[in-house]
Formats: C-alpha cells, sequence, structure tokens
C-alpha cells in the first residue's frame, strides 16, 4: 500500500509545475500535475490528495473559484500560487479557506517547507484537542466545528483557527502580527489586514454574542481579544 501523500499540482505554466513536481517527488511524496482549474476541480472530487497547491491564475476555472468548490466538499490543506502581488488576491484566497500563500517567483525549498508545515498542522495528533464552550458557543479544534445558538455555523479553517486561538486566551489582547504569526505558523509576507478580514467575517458569523457575556473586541491601536465579562 502506498502511504506517500499525494500533492495536487495546478498550474497552467508547465515549467514551474515541473520544478514543484520536481522538489516534491525528490523529497518522497506523489504528485498529480493539472494545467486547467475545471480538470483539476473534477480529479479532485474523483481522488482527493492530501494536499493541493493551486495557482490563482488558470484556464478553465480561476484557483480562487477552484478554491470555493473544493471548500464545499474537503477541508484538505491548499497552498495558493500567485504572481500578482496584490492584498486583494491574497486576502480573497485566504478568506476562500486557502492554508497558505507564495508569491511568484518563489525559491522550491520554501515552497516544501510550506507544504511540510501545513501538512504537519494539518495532521491528526492522535490526542483529542479541547473543546472550547462559553453561553451559546461551542468551538472544536479536532472537529473542526463551531456551534452557536445551538446551530452549526460553517467556517473556512482560518476563521476557526483565529476564534479558537482568541478564546482560548480568553482577555489577552494580540496585535495583528501576533495572530498572524501563531494562526498561519510562519512569518507571513501580507497584510496585516488579512487579520480584520477574518475578524469581520466572525462577527457576521456570531451576531448578539456580546449579550452572552463575551465577544471579540477591537482594541484600537493594538489588535484583538475575545473578551469575556
Amino acid at each position: 500500500m502506498n502511504e506517500k501523500p499525494l500533492i495536487m499540482i495546478v498550474d497552467d505554466d508547465p515549467n514551474i509545475a515541473q520544478l514543484i513536481n520536481l522538489y516534491l517527488t525528490k523529497d518522497g511524496f506523489d504528485t498529480v500535475i493539472y494545467g486547467r482549474g475545471d480538470d483539476a476541480l473534477e480529479a479532485f472530487r474523483q481522488n482527493p490528495p492530501a494536499l493541493m497547491v493551486l495557482d490563482i491564475m488558470l484556464p478553465g476555472m480561476d484557483g480562487l473559484t477552484v478554491c470555493r468548490e473544493v471548500r464545499k466538499i474537503s477541508q484538505i490543506p491548499i497552498i495558493m500560487l500567485t504572481a500578482k502581488d496584490e492584498t486583494f488576491d491574497k486576502v480573497l484566497g485566504l478568506e476562500l479557506g486557502a492554508d497558505d500563500y507564495v508569491t511568484k517567483p518563489f525559491e522550491g525549498k520554501e515552497l516544501l517547507a510550506r507544504i511540510k508545515a501545513v501538512l504537519r498542522r494539518a495532521a491528526p495528533t492522535g490526542e483529542s484537542k479541547d473543546m472550547l464552550s462559553f453561553p451559546g458557543l461551542t468551538v472544536s479544534l479536532e472537529k473542526y466545528e463551531v456551534y452557536y445558538q445551538g446551530k452549526p455555523v460553517e467556517m473556512p479553517p482560518k476563521e476557526l483557527e483565529v476564534l479558537y486561538f482568541l478564546a482560548s486566551h480568553q482577555n489577552r489582547v494580540f496585535t495583528r502580527e501576533q495572530l498572524l504569526e501563531q494562526v498561519w505558523g510562519f512569518d507571513f509576507y501580507g497584510d496585516s489586514r488579512t487579520v480584520d478580514v477574518h475578524i469581520k467575517r466572525l462577527r457576521e458569523k456570531l451576531p448578539g454574542c456580546e449579550q452572552l457575556g463575551w465577544q471579540i473586541r477591537t482594541v484600537w491601536s493594538v489588535g484583538y481579544k475575545f473578551e469575556v465579562k
């Protein structure tokens, strides 16, 4: 039985795809390459990989749409590639549920390190992680489930992880940079407004929480905290 993690590489530039493939296969991964977004999505549905390296600009279906569609059926890790150095693409990709992004041009070793780091974070530890409970709110990092007022709440992985991290350090203030480092797990080379986007989405999904005695509060000029009264 083959136990090597399968990595799906989705990029319409054959040179980049083969470069990624070279680094991954040399390190013991199995790979499959697709040059079109629609083909990759169809293949994903037939045989889901352990992780997807996904370019944003693709023929057939762009990477952001592929990411959105994958997230409807799976929480497997996704690392996005982009030739653009635009905050909009990065923030939108992460908002849709991507776990990380790498801007072209990139070093093969850096991408490999990112892939390994994301796989480590996604791998089950064999230990049950604590479930956080507050009035009206339950957050399970083990099952990646959130219940609010008795109803399940759909959240991309990073939204849930931001909520879990803040809630597990109640009443402690974290800067945007600290949240990026703690939740994304690496030195985040992006705009710290990414955190603001996730906080905004969390607040939209947890309306009226302050009436229950807790809330995600903005500490002006500093950052955010999960405040419990």
